[in-house]
This record gives C-alpha cells, sequence and structure tokens, in this order.
C-alpha cells in the first residue's frame, strides 16, 4: 500500500486541463492501486501563505527554542511538510502561468523546502532529504515549450526538477499537455498523447 499526495495549483476550479489530467490519472490508479490512500491538498481552495519575515524567523529557530508565536506560525509548514515526506507518490497538477509556476505552488514549495527537514547542509554542500518517492508532475500551457523555438522559455519544468532535485527527489514524470491554445486539432492531439501516457504511467 502507497500514500498518495495529490497537489492541485490551477487558480481555476473547472476549465482546467491540469485539475482534469490529473484526476483522471489518480482515478486510474485508484482503480489499479485500490488499497492505496490518497491526501489531496487544492492550492487554491486553501492558499498557502506566502513567506513573511516572522516566518523565515521560525523556521530557522530551532523548535524547542520558539516562542508560542512561532509555534503557531510552523504548523501548517510542518503539516506540509509532513504529508510530503509520508508520501511514497506525488502527483502535482502545475498549468503554466507566464513561463513558470503558479505563485501558489511557488508559495507551497516555500514551505516544504525546509532546511533540517527536507534538506540539511553539509560541509560538502546541501543534501536533500526527501528522495525515494516519485513524482508525476501535469502541465498543461497555451503553446509550446518542451521543444523548438521557445524552448527557453519553460520555467516550469526547469524550476520543478531543479527544486525538488534539491530535496532529493529524482524521479519524475512530466505529462504536457502542450500547444492547447493552437487550434481543435492540436488540442485534441495533445489530450490523446496525455492520455495515452496516464494510461501507461497509471499501470505501472
Amino acid at each position: 500500500m502507497a500514500n498518495i499526495l495529490y497537489i492541485n495549483s490551477s487558480v481555476r476550479s473547472s476549465g482546467s486541463l491540469s485539475r482534469q489530467l490529473s484526476a483522471e490519472f489518480i482515478a486510474k490508479w485508484k482503480q489499479n492501486h485500490p488499497a492505496d490512500t490518497v491526501v489531496e491538498r487544492d492550492l487554491a481552495a486553501s492558499p498557502v501563505p506566502h513567506l513573511t519575515e516572522e516566518m523565515l524567523g521560525a523556521f530557522f529557530t530551532p523548535p524547542e527554542a520558539r516562542n508560542a508565536e512561532q509555534a503557531f506560525t510552523v504548523k501548517l509548514s510542518d503539516k506540509l511538510v509532513d504529508e510530503v515526506l509520508a508520501a511514497d507518490v506525488i502527483v502535482i497538477g502545475a498549468p503554466m502561468y507566464n513561463f513558470s509556476v503558479p505563485s501558489g505552488l511557488k508559495a507551497y514549495i516555500d514551505h516544504i523546502a525546509r532546511a533540517g527537514r527536507t534538506f540539511k547542509y553539509t560541509e560538502t554542500g546541501p543534501v536533500g532529504l526527501a528522495g525515494g518517492k516519485k513524482v508525476y508532475v501535469f502541465t498543461a500551457s497555451g503553446g509550446v515549450y518542451s521543444e523548438g523555438p521557445a524552448a527557453g522559455y519553460d520555467f516550469l519544468a526547469t524550476y520543478l526538477r531543479a527544486v525538488l532535485g534539491f530535496l532529493g527527489i529524482t524521479d519524475i514524470s512530466f505529462i504536457q499537455a502542450e500547444g492547447v491554445a493552437l487550434g481543435e486539432q492540436a488540442l485534441a492531439d495533445t489530450l490523446a498523447k496525455s492520455r495515452q501516457s496516464i494510461d501507461e504511467l497509471a499501470a505501472a
């Protein structure tokens, strides 16, 4: 039995392809792995606050030295980190907004990238502490950024690979619905390709 952490970051509650495709994946995964548990976190319905100076101060204060206000401040972040560490599989719905991830997802990552919990500093550099997980990222974009002349504008996949890798998570699959604004045929083609990937990956 595996623990699945399912994260959605699209600000759209309907009409979101990243939500739709990631939900299809979760549904097929449940069919193939009925004993697995799924924890859902919707970053649009329940936004994670952006970092503040007070939060950073609390993060870098040892637990035993935190005052009551600091202890309260880190409660949400600690819960988010616990969910990540408990997960065997992480599924992320991440549409491309202005060439990168939605700000809500960036705020979430700022809460789970915690020194001493998901990574640590050593004499030879930082070491990730959250490894051993499989991540599936479902993206959607109006243009095509995985290849071709616009590839240099893709700061979504490059960012997620970098930051997750920093946390020790390197087994990452991207299911990209690209070119959805390039006409009906382009949309149909990319959805068919994404759904083929879903069938293959959910059965693994």
